[in-house]
């Protein structure tokens, strides 16, 4: 009797262990391609159960209870699919997924470090991709200024007549206090900073990811106005080819070329650019708008992968660039009585990455990634030499964790900088070393609600440590509206290399004192809404309105003393920006129509009466109307740039500026024409450019554009095929 209580004492053991261990065997695979699906996510959220596929598109969900459920299965770029299955049964579950018809939902973005789409990040993204890209591209192929200028708060801060250099300035605050990426290396510090924006091509990037606010905890000192991240383009078993050549009345040609193919095991892509310009004087008042320009790019890259867990890259990039404006006579012909003064700028600069990233299994990745970078510049004047190299060193280590609720990023990374200056007995030598350590977390609170937190620790050698919290939370409705709220820390130390220092080519600048002099302390805060609907079936609409302050303690500022020279001290009181930028969009059938205000207060508030900062245009404006369709693509731009002052206290002129651009897609290719500025609204029309004696000329501080109308026409060749015509 015993017996036969204990045998079905263990039979009920056995079935209860049996109901509660069914495991479910589910294949995720393409609609079309019938392609398997690495990391789809399988989830029933009355279990709060959830999977993710392997390399196979084959996932298994354990210890699901009999039953009927509601399985919800979700991939990136495509719909997300719900069925309802009775647990248990004998069979596989197979399921396929579409390809998702809302591009921008499904958008991830690199600078936020998570895997997620730009829609369930708490960190406002602006996101610029491959189409706007290659538009800008269009308007202005030798470098990316075109992109950043024409997008709302951003403005590209001419700092040279005579060498063009150019820096960006975001939400009023000077270039140094944004930190330029490239697919996450930190980019174009210190010496070269006035010159970075000019040498970075379009051509072989992918999209522009821009974060304004302290962007500190996530990628270190240098970004407390934001983060303006170029991410590249990677090979794709089609092979591609972009021959782009561009010629403008202003003299200027332009050549690109870019080229990607990958196989099973190996991908590369190559990338070259040369642009020369002849000094171009719109004005006839003897002096160039454009400085005389031979500049040449190259970009190679390899990839190798060795398995489909993991990826190898490694590129090297070089550029030479040189750049001499001023006196026309002299630039053609060489000095010859008044005719004495140009500026020079000599540039090379050559730099490594590389990469390894390797997912440990479906939910966590490790990357290492290691740049060393070399500058070498010259800028000469008729009384002043200004020669200097820069080495920068930047690794990195990560681990990553995405969970169903939750992503995590733990790393460690080193930041070293190394600038020599040559030809002058002023030690302004400079060595900066930097540690840091920093987590990142998003966590979903709810289907509503998503959190982000972060923090950051940088000991930057000399300067002390610097302790960096970040914090955002997402609101999402069940409509089409959502808000985001956010704020952090941020940090910059002190250099020589800023616009004042620039203006004045570095003259009788003294170094930095690290005994006495603090670095720059920030802290920020970020509120915007979004809504879009559909006005009707053709009709849609969407605006994004956002709210901003940033305050920066120990501002870097340059000081004249009695002898002549310059020093920097810190500033006694809070730099203060804020104010907001509205962005708004109508969609109808082909057509595109933008429309943007930015308020930028920027207030000095160590100086008496708290005054604007200077060059920084209280209120700006803008509209774009676009036309798209597979043949045509046509744009219309209008933009308005208000009132700014002087270092002086002079009131500038406000002025407007349009452009036009004609573009037609054919199988091989395209052909464009732009009218940039075509009303040719420059500061000459409003106040002198040049100052005389004409052998020793003053150059006034630039706040309208410089070099007026260009228009230009190219062509774009593809020779493997025009998608945008197919």
């Amino acid at each position: 009797m015993i017996k036969y209580a204990i045998s079905l004492w263990l039979m009920l053991i056995c079935c209860a262990f049996g109901y509660a261990q069914n495991t479910l065997k589910i294949n995720i695979f393409t609609a079309e391609e019938k392609e398997p699906l690495f990391g789809a996510t399988i989830y029933i959220e009355s279990l709060d159960k959830g999977v993710t596929t392997d390399f196979d598109g084959i996932a298994l969900l354990e210890d699901v209870p009999e039953g009927q459920y509601n399985l919800q299965i979700s991939y990136l770029g495509f719909e997300t699919l719900e069925a309802n299955i009775v647990v248990p049964t004998g069979d596989d579950w197979v399921f396929y997924l579409k390809e998702s018809a809302n591009a921008l939902d499904e958008v991830v973005v690199r600078s936020s470090r998570s895997t997620r789409t730009i829609q369930r990040i708490p960190t406002r993204i602006e996101y610029i991709g491959v189409e706007e890209l290659g538009e800008k591209a269009i308007m202005n192929p030798t470098n990316i200024s075109m992109v950043l200028r024409e997008s709302t708060g951003i403005q590209m801060q001419q700092t040279s007549l005579s060498s063009a250099n150019t820096n960006i300035r975001i939400q009023g605050l000077d270039g140094r206090y944004t930190q330029l990426l490239r697919d996450g290396f930190p980019l174009y510090g210190g010496f070269s900073s006035g010159l970075s924006i000019l040498q970075i091509p379009p051509l072989d990037l992918r999209q522009f990811e821009i974060i304004k606010g302290s962007s500190s905890t996530l990628y270190g000192g240098g970004a407390i106005a934001g983060l303006v991240n170029m991410v590249s383009k990677t090979p794709n078993e089609e092979p591609e080819l972009d021959i782009m050549l561009t010629q403008t009345q202003a003299l200027g040609s332009t050549g690109n070329v870019f080229y990607s193919e990958r196989n099973e095991k190996w991908g590369w892509t190559l990338y070259g650019s040369g642009h020369l310009q002849k000094a171009f004087d719109p004005e006839d008042d003897g002096f160039s708008n454009l400085p005389r320009t031979s500049s040449l790019s190259f970009n190679p890259k390899l990839f190798y992968y060795p398995s489909e867990k993991t990826t190898v890259w490694f590129g090297v990039n070089g550029t030479y660039d040189d750049r001499k404006g001023g006196d026309i006579t002299k630039i053609e012909e060489g000095e010859n009585g008044i005719h004495q003064y140009t500026e020079e700028n000599l540039s090379k600069r050559i730099s490594t990455q590389a990469v390894f990233e390797t997912h440990l299994d479906s939910t966590q990745s490790i990357s290492v990634k290691n740049s060393i970078a070399f500058f070498d510049r010259s800028l000469e004047i008729p009384d002043l030499s200004f020669k200097g190299t820069q080495w920068n060193t930047f690794s990195e280590a990560s681990y990553q964790k995405q969970g169903l609720t939750s992503d995590w990023v733990l790393g460690a990374n080193l930041y070293t900088t190394s600038f020599d200056e040559m030809e002058n007995p002023v030690e302004r030598n400079q060595r900066d070393i930097t540690y840091g350590l920093f987590a990142n977390s998003i966590y979903d609170l709810s289907d509503r609600w998503i959190l982000e937190t972060g923090v950051r620790t940088d000991y930057a050698e000399d300067w002390g440590f610097f302790p960096l919290p970040r914090v955002s939370l997402l609101y999402k409705s069940d409509t089409s509206f959502s808000s985001r709220i956010g704020g952090g820390l941020g940090y910059k130390i002190p250099d020589i290399f800023t616009e004042e220092a620039e203006f004045i080519n570095f003259r009788d600048v003294l170094p930095i004192d690290r005994g006495t002099m603090k670095a720059e302390r920030s802290y920020g805060l970020n509120l915007d809404f979004n809504y879009q609907t559909r006005l009707s079936d053709e009709l849609g609409f969407s605006v994004n309105q956002l709210f901003y302050l940033t305050a920066i303690r120990n501002g870097l500022l340059l000081n004249s003393l009695d002898n002549g020279q310059f020093q920097f001290e810190n500033a006694t009181g809070e730099i203060l920006s804020k104010g907001s930028e509205t962005n708004i969009k109508f969609t109808f059938r082909d057509f595109r129509w933008f429309l943007n205000y930015a308020l930028i207060n920027a207030r000095l508030n160590y100086l008496p009466g708290n005054p604007q900062k200077p060059l920084t245009a209280k209120h700006n404006a803008g509209s774009i109307l676009m036309y798209e369709s597979e043949k045509w693509r046509i744009g219309y731009e209008t933009y308005y740039t208000g009132k700014q002052l002087l270092s002086n206290g002079t009131e500038t002129t406000d002025f407007v500026t349009m452009g036009l651009l004609l573009m037609r897609n054919f199988k091989w290719g395209s052909t464009f024409i732009n009218f940039e500025n075509f009303t040719d609204r420059r500061q000459s029309r409003f106040s002198p450019l040049v100052l005389p004696p004409h052998e020793n000329p003053t150059f006034p501080e630039i706040y309208a554009p410089t070099d007026g109308f260009i228009f230009s026409v190219g062509l774009i060749f593809k020779p493997f095929g025009n998608e945008d015509n197919d």
